[in-house]
Parts: structure tokens; sequence; C-alpha cells
């Protein structure tokens, strides 16, 4: 969940500068649909087996706390895969819309490429459950796993608003300023990986964990289940967002306080470029 150096500028905007950036970037846009793809096969192999009434783990498993756990856990270590598998990482493996958009907000990504980027991740993670639908059957499609579905909790609708709004906004805010931070950088990818898994675990009963409005499309789509799926859509964007808006606010009166402004404005934009 990085920004990289990738934009490139042909030095026109329109056409132009669409087939200059797909022509360089095509190979970051694989990447973001392989590594949404990948999360969404973990999602929905692993759903299956702990939560589909036929599956091995949810038979020898009866405890539902426990098999949430046990998730959060397993999608933790796939998120932290994604992250660093040199098949998914060069793209920074934001595998999130919101995500895209918060980095295209900050100035660090081109528009062109911030639209491939959430094309290939809907397109990647979606595919990745219908291939999966295929292979596992009914222990996937059929309740309570509804291909890993998206869906409020029992406690309904606002709490599960409430749940994915609060978490996108902690995520993105602890990416970028641990991103900004010269000695936690390098530790970003990990918190955000514990991040992941906490999320299961914690948010997971309340509002699905959803929180990638790519992830909830990749599941509503092939499973035809839409419930509150405005949430999932608008949520993560406001909540990331609104995390965006207040790291600018914070390193701009930073900068302010600041007597070299100049000196100061490039080293606080490049340490989460490169982290």
């Amino acid at each position: 969940m990085r920004v990289m150096p990738i934009r490139v500028y042909s030095g026109k905007g329109g056409l132009t500068q669409m087939k200059a950036s797909f022509k360089k970037n095509w190979t970051h846009y694989l990447q973001e649909a392989l590594g949404l793809g990948v999360f969404m096969i973990s999602a929905c192999f692993f759903g299956a087996l702990l939560f589909s009434s036929v599956g091995s783990l949810h038979l020898s498993i009866e405890n539902e706390t426990t098999r949430n756990v046990i998730i959060g856990i397993l999608m933790g270590f796939t998120a932290l895969f994604i992250f660093y598998s040199p098949f998914t990482a060069p793209s920074g493996s934001q595998i999130n819309p919101a995500v895209t958009i918060s980095f295209l907000r900050l100035g660090k990504m081109y528009p062109w490429d911030a639209m491939f980027y959430v094309i290939f991740q809907v397109i990647g993670g979606t595919l990745a459950v219908y291939l999966m639908q295929l292979l596992m059957g009914h222990s996937l499609t059929t309740p309570p796993v509804n291909s890993a579905a998206t869906v409020p909790g029992k406690y309904g609708q606002w709490p599960a608003l409430v749940v994915e709004l609060i978490i996108a906004f902690i995520t993105m805010a602890i990416v970028l300023f641990s991103s900004e931070d010269r000695r936690l950088k390098k530790y970003t990818r990990i918190v955000a990986g514990c991040l992941v898994c906490t999320w299961v675990i914690v948010a997971g009963p309340i509002s699905g964990f959803g929180m990638n409005p790519a992830r909830s499309f990749a599941s509503a789509l092939p499973a035809n289940i839409w419930t509150a799926f405005w949430i999932y859509l608008f949520v993560p964007f406001a909540g990331m967002l609104s995390a965006t808006e207040l790291f600018l606010f914070i390193q701009k009166n930073r900068s302010l306080n600041m007597p070299n402004k100049k000196e100061v404005e490039p080293q606080i934009i490049s340490s989460y470029i490169e982290s």
C-alpha cells in the first residue's frame, strides 16, 4: 500500500498522455489486478473452509470467534504477501480504489494511472471470485459465505457505516503518517498487514470488513448480493480522503512553522514515495 514513482509525462494531454501512461505502466496495472485477485482468492478459499456448513475447518472449529481470529490472521498474511511479493509489490500494491484516489489527491499519481489502477483492481478482484465460484461451487456460493460478499452484520446498516468509516480513516491515516516518518516508513507495509488482520477480526462481524470498493464489488457482482452496497462503495472513499485531508492540513501547518519551507517540503513529499 504505497505510492511508486511511475508517472510519465508525454508533454501533451488527453489521449496522447493516456497512451503514454498505458504504454509505460501497463505491467503495474496488471500487478494491481493480480494483487486484489490474490486477496479475493484467499478470502473466498478460507471463508468457505471456515464458514461454509460443509467446510472442513468449520466442522472442526465450532466457535465463531475462533474462526474470525483465524481468518483475520490468514488475511493479514495474505495482505503482507501482496505487499512484498515481487509479482505485486512493484505497483505499490494499493489494490484499493480509495487508496489510489487518496494518492491522486496527494498529487503523487497521474490521473490516467489512477483510472487504470481502479479499473484493473475491479477486474482482477471480480475475475478471481468468478474463478473461485467455479472451483469451489456451493461451499462458496451458498449462505453464509455468499462468495465472500460484504454485508452489514447483525447490528444493521448504521453501525456498519460507522465502522467502515472509522477503519478506512484510521488505515489511511496510519499509512500516510507512518510513511512520512523516516524511522517508521520501512514498517508501513507490516503495519498495514496487521491492520487488515485486526479489522477482519474486529470489524468483520459488524460491517463485513469492506474498506475497499473494488473488493466489495468483486463479491457483490458474482453473488448478486447488493445489500447496503452504497456503504461499501462510498464510505471507504469518505474515510480515506478525510484522512488524506488531515494529513495535508498537518503537513501544511508544519511547513508554515518551519523557517526553510522550500527545503522541508521535498523531504516530506519524498518520504512516503520511497517507503
